[in-house]
Order: C-alpha cells, then structure tokens, then sequence
C-alpha cells in the first residue's frame, strides 16, 4: 500500500499563532508606562517634589533635608522597634537588615560593558556634530540650523530646570498616551513623515551641492 500523503500546507495555512504579550524591558519601563500605578505614582510624585524643590533652595539644601527627612524616618522606626524588642523581651532583627545584607556594589562586568556602550555612542554623536556644523550636507545642516535657531526661543522663555520638569512630567505621561492610542498617532505621524521626506527631496534636487558624489562615496 502506497503511504498516504498529508496536506500540511492547509493545516499551517488556518493555524494561529496565540498573541503573547511582549516582556517589558525593565524596571524604568513598566514605571513610565504604569504598570503598577501605586509604584508609578510614589515615584512620579516624590521626584517631582525634589525637582520643584530646586525652584526654592540650591542643590546642597535639597539633598540635605531630603537626606535628613529620609535618617529621620529610619531612627525613629528603629527606636520604635527596639522599645518594642525591651518590652516584649524578644530578639528580633534590625528592622532593615534586609536592605543591610543587600549588595549594591556595581559589577565590575556591568560597569565595562556600561562605559563601552556610552563611548559608542559619545563617537556617534560627535561624528553626527562634525557632519551637520562643517555642512557636509547642506540640507541637513540647514534642519539643524533651523533646530538651534528654535532651541534659541525656547532657551529665552525656560530655565534649565523648568524644561527637565517638563522632560520629566512628558516621560510620565507621553509613553502612556502612546500606547492607548498608538494606531492614531503612527497614522498621523507617518503623514508629517511623508510629506518632511518629500520637501526634503525636493530641496536636494534643486541643490545638489548638498549630495555627495558617487565617487566620493565609493572611496568611502
């Protein structure tokens, strides 16, 4: 008898994969986009207090009293436990030996691979600098005067503080906006996309020192 022979095309063909979840990538992630809200929340509302401190007392004020609120709270819930200890007549542990036996030393394999990524991308940076101020490219050096000229504005109007307290309340709020309405905003942004690439196309051609010629790019 001939082996029978089985269609596998049809049963891969209607076979759906189930959708997981993709993991988050780490701690800083699942905070920004609230994960765990009480988590989120005591974070988001503690360090925007330190930052909004800075608004009315210098550096060294701020870690000082943030210092002794943070000392303050720890000796008196160890003087609490220890009454507690001397009138019931037990021998229990200090109260964060938890966070005593605790390693926080940085890995030295961590910090290795920590610096090598940042120089990485340090050289990437100043390469990018080097092409956009020495107008390699006269079009995106033209983007990037324009940017500065804005940066200009903006500078005029904030402080250095007040615009990482906008970076900072943004990090809280515009990952999560995102997400709820992710099909929307890639939507609209892939339109300014289009139509920035389709002047910057335009701007190329009616420049074309702004190219690189094809005999300098193979040299490359």
């Amino acid at each position: 008898m001939a082996p029978k022979k089985y269609n596998n095309s049809r049963s891969n063909s209607s076979y759906m994969a189930p959708a997981v979840a993709l993991p988050e990538r780490g701690p800083v992630e699942a905070l920004v986009y609230w994960r765990d809200p009480i988590s989120s929340g005591i974070v988001f509302g503690a360090t925007l207090v330190v930052l909004l401190s800075f608004a009315y007392m210098s550096l060294i004020s701020v870690v000082a009293y943030l210092a002794m609120f943070i000392q303050s709270g720890c000796i008196i819930l160890r003087l609490y436990k220890t009454a507690l200890q001397t009138v019931n007549k037990t021998n229990e542990s200090h109260p964060f030996q938890e966070y005593l036996d605790l390693d926080i030393r940085l890995p030295q394999e961590k910090a290795e691979e920590v610096s090598k990524l940042a120089v990485v991308h340090v050289n990437a940076v100043l390469v990018e600098l080097r092409r956009l101020l020495l107008a390699e490219d006269l079009v995106d050096s033209a983007k990037f005067f324009g940017i500065l000229w804005v940066l200009t504005y903006v500078g005029a109007l904030f402080n250095g503080l007040t615009l990482i307290i906008i970076g900072f309340v943004a990090l809280f709020t515009l990952p999560k906006v995102y997400e709820n309405n992710k099909t929307q905003i890639d939507q609209n942004i892939e339109v300014v996309r289009s139509k920035i690439a389709e002047l910057t196309n335009k701007v190329r051609a009616a420049i074309p020192i702004g190219k690189k010629n094809p005999e300098t790019k193979k040299k490359e």
